[in-house]
């Protein structure tokens, strides 16, 4: 007699051993390489007063610290101590366009890596992480309980989960964000932002993760204006097929978000080409919307090591703040 064939764990289960894999992977290897009393993705936007140090392109201006700037005739900015108490909310998109990956991974499994990544390094200083997930749409519907799994979404849903401090509760948030599934049909980017500027909140951290493929314009505005409260992360999932097309002769491509089918000579050098230079100046219209809205800019790609990117980023943004003079 043959035994029964196996069925496949829901995926509800799926997603927990994932998670739970990733979870060990981000601890190990961020407590590893990123050692310190208080480690962050961004510097925090403290409210007592630090050292001066000179001024650099970039800064923000209303941190000025005049006295030192006549003393020195040089401009300088008044650095402020990191809030020990910060709170961290996340934009993660998980509209139609992020169910797609050639590389490792899939561009989905990037975003919940990067709000695994960025969960830790929030929850280790006893702070506050909340977030906001968009599925498409632009109806806004109140998730207050997410602590059991996650919330109940729909086509054209947007979800907030309360900002909560805890490793059990930060532990729900992934797992809500983990089994979040993806729908067909446009993601709205701009009202997705625009829920982490209404209503106000204290001054802390914003990370956007999406891929940000929709018009710079939807998005660039509500950007600008979470940047005037908040210290804004902005990071960006790519894909290798999304810069450039393999000679692999016709290529059907479907897109995820409205479901039109088109087939693709890819044999063609003159198309593929064309191809990587309209790339190219996407990629360069993104880069320059989210330098223009004041947000630092992380990118993390399919087919690299995602985390290893995202720890030179955490090492840059940490010398950045302590490298210049200091009066």
């Amino acid at each position: 007699m043959t035994s029964p064939t196996p069925r496949p764990a829901p995926l509800a289960d799926r997603s927990e051993a994932v998670l739970s894999r990733l979870q060990l992977l981000v601890t190990r290897k961020l407590d590893g390489l990123l050692q310190g009393d208080y480690a962050g993705l961004l510097p925090g936007p403290g409210s007592e007063a630090g050292e001066s140090r000179e001024y650099r392109p970039g800064d923000d201006v209303r941190r000025m610290d005049w006295p030192v700037t006549a003393r020195t005739t040089t401009p300088h900015v008044r650095r402020t101590a990191a809030d020990r108490e910060l709170e961290t909310w996340l934009a993660l998109d998980l509209s139609a366009s992020l169910d797609f990956g050639t590389g490792q991974w899939l561009k989905r499994e990037v975003v919940v890596a990067a709000a695994a990544a960025i969960t830790h390094l929030t929850v280790r200083g006893g702070n506050r992480i909340g977030a906001v997930i968009g599925t498409g749409g632009g109806v806004s519907t109140p998730a207050r309980r997410w602590r059991g799994g996650p919330p109940t979404v729909g086509p054209g849903v947007l979800t907030r989960l309360p900002a909560r401090s805890g490793r059990k509760e930060a532990q729900g948030l992934l797992r809500a964000v983990a089994g979040t599934a993806i729908r067909p049909g446009r993601g709205d980017l701009g009202a997705l932002i625009e829920m982490l500027n209404r209503p106000p909140r204290r001054r802390g951290v914003a990370v956007v993760v999406s891929d940000f493929l929709a018009p710079a314009e939807q998005w660039a505005r509500p950007m600008r204006k979470l940047r005037v409260r908040h210290d804004v992360l902005a990071i960006e999932v790519v894909d290798p097929r999304e810069l450039e097309l393999p000679d692999v002769g016709v290529l059907p491509v479907v897109d995820p978000e409205t479901g039109e089918l088109h087939e693709v000579q890819t044999a063609d050098p003159r198309l593929r080409q064309r191809y990587a230079e309209a790339a190219t100046a996407q990629r360069a219209t993104i880069a320059a919307a989210l330098r223009g809205a004041g947000a630092a800019h992380l990118r993390l790609r399919t087919d690299r090591d995602w985390l290893l990117d995202m720890v030179r980023f955490v090492a840059a943004q940490r010398h950045a703040r302590t490298r210049g003079t200091t009066r």
